[in-house]
């Protein structure tokens, strides 16, 4: 009997032994899990390729601020030279004169005759237009043309605005037969010329 059972039981295991898989079975992944994996791996390199492209904002540009214009500050001219505006008299020079073409000629007519070397005084006829007196150092001066030795004669006053003046220049006309033009302006005591130029005209004959 003892015999029959262990017989039995090699049978047993031999049949066992000769049915079993010869590797072991692995487990049944799971699918869903894989899924999720593979989702999480796509939006990963989404997210990495978005920022890679994404353009750094530049700073926000900010308006200049204007700076107001400077203030100027008027500037006043004073009376030293007769291209200054005098003071207290806007648009008005210091020193200047003008004549009235009909009585400017005192004596000596343009075109006077003359004997070679002849002495003579020209006088002119002005008029004070500036804003400033005229004192002492102020005379006629030789401006062009031919001088004639001439020399002008002090005015020996105080000449006030919008007074009127005779001044004058001593001469002497040139030995050779022509015709001579001397041009004299007035200048102030720092011998600054102004106004316009006054002539005489002769003829040597």
């Amino acid at each position: 009997m003892k015999t029959n059972t262990f017989t039995f039981l090699l049978v047993a295991a031999v049949l066992l032994s000769a049915c079993a898989p010869a590797t072991p079975i692995e487990p049944t992944p799971d699918v869903l899990a894989i899924r999720t994996s593979a989702a999480n791996t796509v939006v990963a390199e989404f997210t990495l390729t978005a920022a890679a492209f994404t353009p750094t904002p530049f700073p926000p540009t900010e308006t200049p601020t204007l700076a107001p214009p400077p203030t100027e500050t008027p500037t006043i001219a004073f009376a030293t030279d007769p291209t200054q505006i005098a003071l207290g008299t806007p648009g008005k020079l210091c020193d200047d004169f003008s004549f009235d073409p009909a009585t400017v000629d005192v004596t000596i007519l343009d075109g006077s005759p003359m004997t070679p070397g002849q002495e003579f005084v020209k006088t002119w006829k002005i008029k004070n237009t500036g804003a400033c007196s005229w004192g002492d150092g102020y005379s006629l001066t030789y401006s062009y043309g031919e001088k004639m030795d001439g020399q002008p004669v002090p005015i020996g006053t105080v000449i006030q605005v919008d007074q009127e003046v005779d001044v004058s220049v001593s001469f002497k006309a040139p030995t050779a037969i022509g015709e001579y033009t001397s041009a004299w302006q007035m200048t102030n005591a720092k011998g600054v010329p102004f106004g316009k130029v006054v002539f005489v005209k002769i003829v040597v004959q």
